[in-house]
């Protein structure tokens, strides 16, 4: 994972913590905290790995887990503790680091992971594989995480908005049935990153050792829609309220999951 990944989360954290709160992401927080309502145990100890300014972690500490916060952006890490002591509430910490290397903690020491962000900075499978080997080396048997992938067959979609000049060239638009990466920070101005696909991250999750319990898709039956919501939500305010409901619901559906920017998969040690 570069400095260029680093950097770009520490020049802004203010712009990571309100990313939840606006267009197709308000479905992803909802959608995946949907998940981690129906699939992770009760209660115990969750490790946010790539949690970034802790919007997760502190909805996971107000629901009475142990959460510990690890991100590679230390400014990121600032935001969150100051969200946490303003919400009142603690974490068990607060740690620096690059998800390929958790030795900072110890064998099966948490019950769930997250794990929504690292896996689409690291070009190299061989990256990937590190750290979702890691991810399951920290859980306990039994133990649950969800990781994300970002997803080529949405970004199909969503890219007809968010980067049209890229399909003038054929080549380009039939290579989103497979994965990239890219390392030209010319996409929507976001950093380098690696673009998957639920084929594809299946297979990376199997050979970790990790069963597939379910996967969702974040922005759900939404995705490649965010103009249209975004209209709806000006025009319609309670039709947006309830679409967005019933986006993150319906999430799972296999109509939906594998078309939007963002897969979630639950995966059991």
């Amino acid at each position: 994972m570069s400095e260029y990944v680093r950097n770009y989360y520490d020049a802004a954290p203010e712009r990571e913590w309100e990313r939840l709160d606006t267009g197709l992401s308000r479905v992803e927080f909802a959608s995946t905290l949907r998940l981690i309502e129906k699939y992770f145990p009760s209660s115990g100890a969750i490790c946010d790995i790539g949690g970034g300014p802790g919007r997760y972690a502190i909805e996971l500490a107000r629901r009475g887990y142990r959460v510990t916060l690890f991100d590679l952006s230390g400014k990121l890490l600032e935001r969150a503790k100051q969200a946490f002591t303003s919400e009142g509430i603690s974490a068990e910490s607060f740690v620096q680091g690059d998800a390929r290397d958790l030795s900072c903690f110890d064998d099966e020491s948490f019950d769930a992971v997250l794990l929504l962000g690292p896996l689409y900075h690291l070009i190299e499978r061989g990256d990937r594989s590190r750290a979702l080997s890691e991810t399951t080396r920290i859980l306990k048997p039994g133990g649950r995480a969800i990781v994300a992938f970002l997803n080529a067959w949405g970004l199909l979609r969503s890219g007809v908005v968010d980067f049209p000049k890229r399909f003038r060239n054929p080549a380009f638009l039939r290579s989103m049935l497979g994965e990239q990466a890219f390392e030209d920070h010319e996409l929507s101005g976001f950093t380098e990153c690696h673009w998957s696909n639920p084929d594809i991250a299946s297979e990376e999750l199997q050979e970790a050792g990790l069963r597939i319990v379910g996967h969702a898709g974040a922005q759900g039956f939404l995705g490649g829609m965010a103009p249209l919501f975004e209209s709806l939500g000006k025009d319609e305010p309670e039709a947006y309220e309830n679409v967005l409901e019933f986006a993150a619901e319906t999430s799972e559906l296999p109509q939906f999951r594998d078309a939007t920017n963002h897969v979630h998969f639950v995966v059991e040690k």
